[in-house]
């Protein structure tokens, strides 16, 4: 979701990972093991859900999380949350099209990933499909980016106070709180669409995690400038706020950021990776694996 443009250089490069791919509406769906979220073997059924089509950012991709594919620059893994979902309800075929990077115009549109082009992902819906879940919005009006990207970089001008508050906030009118709404309003028309393209799916929408903590600072993993902290969790919070009230018109929200309290870039068993890419477990500030396998269980308990 953050600042991949930036991110994806390094981990193409430096990740020898590899996995399924299903980068265009129609590919081949995604193999699913007939396994739980946790490990436990499930027993054969017909599912409730045969076609499964799973939309959204990185942090659904889970770059990094293995095995990562790398091939076509979404940096989708075999371990996220879709497939998780998937593998735990037998007879159900996942079409993952989640993309590293793409926010709400990419459900529609053609979305760039380094020299590649990626379909529009509502391109895989059919009216046939019958679950679908969505994670999209951080990436809109770059949000995250500016606060893991812009924020960062001007620490040093002012270490203790709030430089990136006051810079965005230039002229009384803070701009990320405005975008917030904007989110909103964008979450909810990818929302109606899906109804569109997918008139019987049961749709899902899942929301983000906690990425800062209630109180306190950790610069060697967030580089932020102190007063600067509550800001960036004013904003984390609307992000979730705005995907949730967003998603008004799906069947269930999935509350990410309520489950991972506790589980901050900060904390000391974080469910999202600091500001070091370690190619082995997570792409910098997106989910690790035990992020995507809390995610897939509240995914499984709404359905």
């Amino acid at each position: 979701m953050v600042g991949v443009a930036a991110l994806l250089v390094l981990a193409l490069g430096a990740a020898g990972c590899s996995g399924d791919d299903t980068s265009a509406a129609g590919a081949t769906p995604v193999p699913t093991p007939t396994t739980t979220p946790s490990g436990t073997p499930t027993a054969e059924a017909t599912s409730r859900y045969p076609t499964y089509v799973a939309l959204g950012d990185s942090y659904t991709a889970a770059p990094l999380v293995p095995d990562t594919d790398t091939s076509n620059g979404c940096l989708r893994s075999s371990n996220n949350y879709p497939a998780l979902v998937a593998a735990a309800m037998p007879g159900t075929r996942l079409y993952d099209v989640s993309c590293s990077g793409a926010d709400t115009a990419s459900m529609t549109g053609v979305q760039r990933t380094g020299d590649q082009e990626q379909p529009a992902q509502l391109d895989a819906l059919t009216k046939d499909t019958d679950l679908v879940t969505l994670g999209i919005g951080g990436n809109d009006f770059d949000l995250f980016g500016t606060l893991v990207g812009v924020c960062p970089q001007l620490r040093s001008s002012d270490p203790t106070g709030n430089p990136c508050e006051r810079q965005l906030s230039n002229g009384g009118q803070d701009r990320l709180t405005q975008d917030l709404r904007g989110i909103q309003a964008h979450v909810a028309a990818v929302v109606a669409e899906i109804r569109e393209r997918a008139p019987h799916a049961t749709v899902v929408v899942v929301g983000y995690p906690q990425i800062l903590p209630p109180k306190g600072t950790c610069p060697q993993l967030l580089a932020l400038a102190t007063g600067d902290y509550a800001y960036a969790r004013r904003i984390n919070q609307g992000l979730a706020d705005a995907v949730e009230r967003g998603a008004r018109g799906a069947d269930a929200y999935v509350d990410v950021f309520r489950a991972s309290a506790g589980h901050d870039i900060c904390s000391a068993d974080p469910w999202v990776n600091g500001m070091a890419t370690d190619v082995s477990r997570a792409l910098a500030f997106h989910p690790f694996a035990a992020e995507q396998r809390a995610v897939a269980d509240l995914v499984l308990d709404q359905l």
